[in-house]
C-alpha cells in the first residue's frame, strides 16, 4: 500500500491499532483538551476550504464577477495558508517527533504526514500563483480578449485551489486517524 497523499486510501492495518481502540465515534466524548483543540483546528481548515469552494461556486453560477472573486478569494486563501503554515510547523518540529518517541509503531504514518506537508506546500505555492494571476487579470481587464483571459485566470485559480483543498482534507482526515487516538491513549502533549 502506498503512503503517498495522492494514492493513499487510508492507512495500512499496522498503523490503525490505536484507531481500533479509539474509533472516531468516541472522539466527541473525549474530555481531552488536546483532542478537542486538534479537531477544532482541523475543522477550521475545512471551513476555510468550504468558503473557498463557495466563492468558486458563486463565480461559476454567475453570481460574482472575476474581479469580485479575486477580492473575495485573497483574504480567504491567505488566511487558510497562514494557519496551515503555523500548524504544520509545530507538527513537524514538535508534535510528530514527540509522537514518534512515544509510539514508534506510528513512524511510517507520521513520516508520510510530514511528506504530505511538503506536497501541500507545492499546492499552496500554486494557489498563491494562481491568485496572483487572477488578481492581475482582473486589474488589467481591457481589450478585446478580456473575457477569455479573465475566464482562464478564474478557472485556473478555482482548479488549483480545489486541488489544494481536496488534498488538504484527505491529509487532515488521515492525520486525525493517527494523532487523535494517540492523544486519547497518551493524554495531552
Amino acid at each position: 500500500m502506498s503512503l503517498s497523499l495522492d494514492t493513499r486510501q487510508g492507512w495500512p492495518a499496522e498503523l490503525l491499532f490505536l484507531l481500533e481502540r479509539y474509533p472516531r465515534a468516541t472522539w466527541p466524548t473525549q474530555q481531552s483538551v488536546g483532542v478537542q483543540f486538534w479537531l477544532e483546528v482541523h475543522d477550521h481548515f475545512r471551513r476555510d476550504c468550504v468558503g473557498l469552494e463557495m466563492a468558486a461556486d458563486d463565480h461559476r453560477a454567475g453570481r460574482t464577477s472575476v474581479a469580485q472573486l479575486a477580492v473575495i478569494a485573497a483574504p480567504r486563501l491567505r488566511g487558510l495558508i497562514a494557519g496551515l503554515k503555523g500548524h504544520h510547523q509545530i507538527e513537524d518540529f514538535h508534535y510528530f517527533p514527540a509522537f514518534r518517541r512515544h509510539e514508534p509503531r506510528l513512524t511510517a504514518g507520521l513520516e508520510a504526514l510530514e511528506r504530505d506537508h511538503e506536497e501541500l506546500q507545492s499546492d499552496v505555492n500554486a494557489a498563491l500563483a494562481a491568485l496572483g494571476e487572477l488578481r492581475a487579470a482582473a486589474e488589467r481587464a481591457t481589450g478585446h480578449d478580456v473575457a477569455s483571459t479573465l475566464a482562464l485566470a478564474a478557472n485556473r485559480y478555482i482548479d488549483v485551489t480545489a486541488r489544494l483543498c481536496r488534498r488538504l482534507c484527505r491529509h487532515l482526515s488521515d492525520e486525525e486517524d493517527l494523532v487523535i487516538p494517540l492523544l486519547v491513549e497518551r493524554g495531552d502533549y
